[in-house]
């Protein structure tokens, strides 16, 4: 038996199985392609995100295949510019904030991570037929295979099609966005001068165009109904298309594709010991680039508490995946369509009003909009302001090494002490630290002390000082557990971790489970 099976093998998917396989356990993944997918779906993520591909080892080698932009625009037919976000260098979470990328180089790292792991098994071809849940775990049916394959949990990352979302006979609440597009995808094979991030709102033809890193360029086409597809797709009508951007000269039509982009969240993501993830999951509109990144978020999420519970932890941790992941994907959901109900409006008058509008309104503020979401949802985080939002990360020393918090001090649960004063956990509560695998550390003033971290960036300075707390509890997936105000008030910080993860039952031995 497994500790967990994967179902689906795209970036979520991968993910999934690389947070688990790293954390010690034993992995089955059953894709139903014979290979990967090897063409682009997503395009964009962000800062967050590209703090887990670290986390996984992989920043270093993606960044020379991506390209980090800066704005967002949006224009009207005319080429008035109406909205425009703008992305920081360096953002909140050490990283550029958004990252455009070719999805094949991305599942071409995780793939060799996923499969660097002697504890992960990936089996492609192997499409899941049936599941049913056991008093231990859940077998699982594989076209072709008259042996089940058994797991202690399963994580469904099967898309918007999910056939495990489909068996269990979870419905979806569709938020009302469903708009047919086409999507066409190049390749570069010389210089042209082609907006990195824009969407343009044009009633007579919505169109959006992004890159996808330093060597492809993707256009999308709204279509009238889904039947104009099988017409518009025609190579020279595509051309026709792009033909005030690119030439044939200038790339190649690798793919011409057409998507329904939807707006739907499962009723129930979990279901016994089957969860789901992603697409199967969530499905939103690509106004914001934040679909792929859901999902990576989804992982994180469910990684570190699967991780908990298959090492005795009580299950009903799990619960509190839905609880907080949901909140934050509809609010999501929300402003991609918003933002969609913007670039796909096609009554010229109301276009009209809208472009005014919007002119008038970006005029008022004076500068770009940011991107900003919200925080998790009740479940495992304390009653602070600051619980439930991302911690952000910063450039510390420690020792003579100097870096990005993760990859000077490593992961998992942290406590970050504000030790600028001299202030020091007691050895009581260091102890407990310690009993939970929390890695505690202590903010200190170079010109104090050569112990602790130097915060070389003013980045945890700056947290402290503005939220006036005194320590704070992150998670593996970077979210804020919690803070103390004064660090008496820390054990009790620690104790409500203590009562999510701590076993209830001996753990079965993690990373060596009996595989069929």
């Amino acid at each position: 038996m497994y500790d967990v099976a994967v179902i689906g093998y795209g970036p979520v998917g991968m993910v999934t199985a690389a947070l688990l396989g790293r954390a010690g356990h034993d992995v089955i993944v059953l894709e139903r392609y014979p290979t990967l997918y090897n063409l682009p779906r997503a395009a964009i993520f962000d800062d967050e995100t590209m703090r887990t591909f670290d986390l996984l080892g992989i920043s270093h080698d993606l960044l020379p295949t991506v390209h980090a932009q800066r704005n967002y625009e949006w224009r009207n037919g005319a080429g008035e510019l109406l909205i425009e976000h703008d992305f920081a260098a360096v953002g909140g979470q050490g990283w550029a904030e958004w990252y455009m990328m070719y999805q094949p180089y991305l599942e071409d790292a995780l793939d060799g991570l996923v499969r660097g792991l002697g504890n992960v098994e990936v089996r492609m071809d192997s499409r899941v037929t049936g599941l049913r849940t056991t008093h231990h775990g859940v077998d699982i049916e594989v076209a072709g295979d008259d042996t089940a394959v058994s797991a202690r949990y399963v994580v469904a990352c099967d898309g918007g099609n999910s056939f495990t979302r489909s068996w269990l006979g979870i419905g979806q609440e569709d938020h009302g966005f469903s708009e047919p597009w086409m999507v066409c995808d190049f390749r570069l094979t010389g210089a042209a001068d082609i907006p990195k991030a824009r969407q343009v709102c044009d009633p007579k033809q919505p169109v959006s165009i992004i890159s996808l890193g330093p060597r492809h360029h993707r256009f999308s086409f709204m279509l009238d109904s889904e039947d104009a597809f099988s017409v518009e797709r025609e190579p020279d009508r595509v051309w026709a298309r792009v033909a005030a951007y690119v030439d044939r000269g200038q790339a190649d039509l690798i793919r011409v594709a057409t998507y329904t982009f939807r707006s739907l969240v499962a009723e129930r993501w979990r279901s016994g010991r089957i969860l789901l993830a992603g697409d199967a999951a969530h499905q939103m509109p690509p106004f914001l680039g934040q679909g792929m990144c859901s999902g990576i978020r989804d992982a994180q999420n469910l990684a570190f508490k699967l991780d908990a519970v298959l090492r005795g932890a009580d299950d009903a941790l799990l619960d509190t995946y839905q609880s907080e992941r949901e909140p934050h994907v509809r609010a999501i959901i929300a402003k991609g369509i918003e933002l969609g109900r913007v670039q796909t409006m096609r009554d010229p008058v109301a276009a009209a009003e809208r472009d005014a509008r919007l002119i008038a309104l970006r005029e008022a503020n004076g500068r770009p909009e940011k991107m900003r979401f919200p925080g998790l949802g009740p479940g495992l985080r304390d009653e602070s302001p600051q619980a439930g939002h991302l911690m952000p990360q910063g450039r510390v020393e420690s020792h003579g090494t100097a870096g990005l918090f993760d990859e000077v001090l490593g992961r998992g649960f942290v406590l970050l002490v504000d030790g600028r004063g001299g202030a020091a956990l007691d050895a009581s509560t260091a102890e407990l630290a310690a009993r939970l695998g929390v890695a505690v550390h202590h903010l200190t003033d170079r010109r104090l002390t050569t112990e602790g971290i130097t915060d070389v960036g003013g980045v945890y300075g700056r947290w402290f000082d503005d939220t006036d707390r005194a320590a704070v509890l992150w998670r593996p997936d970077f979210y804020i557990l919690g803070t103390a105000g004064v660090l008496s008030d820390v054990p009790a910080l620690l104790k409500t971790l203590a009562n999510a993860v701590e076993p209830v039952q001996a753990p079965a031995t993690v990373g060596e489970g009996t595989r069929p």
